[in-house]
């Protein structure tokens, strides 16, 4: 069921993705430029905007209702992992399954939108980007223009107001502890924006491993690798002035993938262990 979840939320983000192409086609509100720009195709188009929209608003439906049935006989509970925290749906209630199955969309595309921003923030001194790297930007649209430090942080800020305005909700479906304490409850907000940077260990070694093997052997040229080299310069820069070069090997990528796997896997899950062997936790049950 796990795997089947995520494979609805890539079904429904890109079901998203093309609602949002449709408002990003460039030529689609262009002036023409010539006669023959001024005519129209004859061929109706299959697909508008809303038919998306309403796609995944029922594919988000229809999985809720499934989750509700199958849920219990397969003996399956609905798990949101925020990082820092893992909380549980009860599966039998067709209400806390239907806030699952949004919320673990919404989730799946706050990740999405912060990972573009990073690969966006890590080009953005690129002059002439690559098509991948162009597409990014026109997904983002004026947020491509941001800093990098708001681009970096903006998602965060977003994740920590979601869970504060969600929190009563979680309460009340039963998912989380009712919290007393203001401050505990800011405490909470902050940990769950953070957790977005965790997510990074599933993008950023995937990079510098594919620009290892790239810079190896030879696959042809495709925007892909030139996208993936652009990226890993740009996240070695911190490591240039380390010596990790041995002859004619570089290990500068193979030191930042360890470097990452050890700061958002390991550290995180060292931290959560020494606070629940000391009975010290912000997340109570």
């Amino acid at each position: 069921m796990g795997v089947l979840d995520f494979i609805l939320n890539v079904v429904c983000l890109l079901l998203w993705l093309s609602w949002r192409s449709v408002h990003l086609d460039p030529l689609a509100n262009s002036t023409p430029a010539t006669l023959a720009g001024t005519l129209k195709k004859t061929e109706r188009t299959r697909f508008k905007g809303w038919q998306f929209l309403v796609g995944l608003i029922v594919l988000l439906a229809l999985r809720a209702v499934a989750y509700w049935q199958l849920g219990s006989p397969v003996n399956w509970t609905p798990k949101l992992d925020l990082g820092f925290v893992v909380l549980s749906f009860r599966s039998e209630t067709l209400k806390t399954v239907t806030l699952y199955s949004l919320l673990s969309f919404l989730r799946f595309v706050l990740i999405f939108y912060f990972w573009l921003m990073v690969l966006s923030a890590a080009n953005r001194a690129t002059v002439e980007p690559d098509p991948i790297s162009r597409l990014i930007r026109l997904h983002l649209g004026r947020v491509a223009g941001w800093a990098a430090a708001a681009q970096l942080i903006a998602p965060c800020l977003l994740g920590a107001s979601l869970w504060l305005l969600l929190h009563g909700l979680l309460v009340q479906s039963g998912v989380i502890a009712r919290l007393n304490s203001s401050t505990h409850l800011a405490g909470q907000a902050l940990m769950v924006g953070a957790s977005l940077w965790l997510s990074l260990k599933w993008l950023v070694p995937p990079i510098l491993l594919l620009h290892v093997v790239n810079s190896y052997v030879y696959l042809g040229g495709n925007p892909l690798w030139e996208f993936v080299a652009t990226t890993s310069q740009s996240l070695l820069q911190p490591l240039h002035r380390v010596p990790l070069r041995v002859r004619r090997i570089d290990l500068t990528p193979v030191a930042a993938i360890i470097l990452v796997v050890l700061l958002l896997h390991w550290l995180p899950h060292y931290a959560t262990w020494q606070m629940a062997r000391r009975n010290l936790t912000i997340w109570p049950q």
